[in-house]
């Protein structure tokens, strides 16, 4: 079998576009991949264009290793961000195939299953007004929806500082949120790499009264000094890593034992395996994974897949019951989250289980689509 050609399909809203690639075979079979580029759509398909002449069309969709080689290092320049979400839409795709060739969903390709569920958190859900009452209504219907856990990032637009005016109403959104969602639901606490140390300390302590289940990205993702101080002076476990791109980078996260929960995001770091060989590393250092997910059904399914075959995952983001859910009709057999459990179910479909509707993907054309987690309102997302 051989790939006779990759085509790309932009799904698009205002604040997201999303990234769909198939990659067809001589053989009549068509894999899929997924990613989201913030900013960065149009370079990502002129990349994608280039790597197909250069290392996909041609090549054996089995031999996933070897394509992924050549794609990170036979351009000789340092893989960041676009290329290594160019190989995460490829990789997923080959998976895709080679699990419907062989009659079996990627998660056994990868060492079988540990898990039939998937503990699902929410984000996207505070698309409202910022205040205690509408915080606390949005919350309750997170819960009444089935989730066990949901994200919030109630900072508005804090930047290294948070005065203590601010802090109050973040606090006062938190409290609220609380008091919707009782006791026994996962609240993840989401800075996105806002502040100063000092300034996370002292958030993070004014926060501790509402049992955070982690503190997300509390400074800038670049300096793991300042993660460390941080980890060093807060009880909470901390997470991150959606913002590192290899998984050789993550090295310096470990050796710091800064971080209880590592995020990559599946289709920015090279895809499945990638993703899984990093799990396995974490593992050794006793550190959980709770990949980064912002993206639409098809990456959402290709989580799942490292999420069936890893003893240490701990749970997975999810944005599309809440943020434009409308674009799941454009994948057939999209992941939902059981509201019985507040989890996925692990599907026994072969190869990513889900398939691109390209019709449907067409009613959402690419947009100029804008996220500035630094201008009011952004939490709405509806961008002017």
């Amino acid at each position: 079998m051989r790939i006779t050609g990759i085509s790309t399909h932009v799904v698009g809203t205002p604040w997201r576009n999303l990234t769909y690639v198939q990659v067809h075979t001589d053989e009549g079979l068509t894999g899929v991949g997924e990613t989201r580029m913030l900013g960065r759509t149009d370079a990502l398909l002129g990349y994608l264009r280039e790597a197909s002449a250069n290392h996909v069309t041609g090549s054996d969709p089995f031999a996933i290793e070897d394509l992924v080689r050549r794609m990170k290092y036979g351009d000789y320049g340092r893989a960041g961000e676009i290329v290594m979400s160019g190989i995460a839409v490829i990789e997923m795709a080959c998976w895709d195939i080679k699990g419907k060739a062989l009659g079996v969903p990627v998660w056994q390709l990868l060492g079988g299953k540990v898990t039939d569920r998937v503990k699902a958190y929410a984000n996207g859900w505070y698309t409202t007004e910022r205040t205690p009452e509408a915080y606390h209504k949005a919350a309750q219907g997170v819960v009444e929806r089935g989730y066990r856990a949901l994200k919030i990032d109630p900072f508005g637009t804090g930047h290294f500082e948070l005065g203590q005016e601010e802090t109050r109403y973040a606090v006062s959104l938190i409290e609220a949120v609380r008091d919707a969602i009782g006791p026994d639901t996962e609240l993840m606490l989401e800075m996105h790499g806002r502040f100063s140390p000092s300034t996370a300390v002292r958030i993070a302590r004014e926060m501790a009264p509402f049992n955070p289940a982690w503190l997300e990205e509390p400074v800038p993702p670049e300096n793991l000094k300042a993660l460390s101080k941080v980890a060093e002076k807060v009880d909470l476990p901390i997470a991150t890593g959606e913002r590192i791109h290899d998984r050789i980078e993550f090295r310096e996260l470990f050796e710091s034992q800064a971080a209880d929960i590592i995020q990559p995001d599946v289709g920015h770091i090279g895809g499945i395996l990638e993703t899984r060989k990093l799990a396995a590393t974490a593992e050794t250092h006793y550190t959980l994974i709770a990949p980064h997910n912002v993206g639409g059904s098809v990456l959402t399914a290709a989580s799942l897949q490292v999420a069936g075959c890893t003893p240490n995952f701990k749970i997975l983001e999810h944005f599309n019951d809440f943020a434009d859910a409308d674009i799941k009709k454009v994948v057939k057999g999209a992941p939902a989250v059981d509201p019985a459990t507040g989890c996925f179910e692990l599907s026994d479909a072969p190869g990513l289980g889900v398939e691109l509707d390209v019709d449907a993907a067409a009613e959402f054309p690419q947009q100029q689509a804008r996220f500035d987690l630094w201008a009011d309102g952004w939490e709405k997302r509806q961008p002017k």
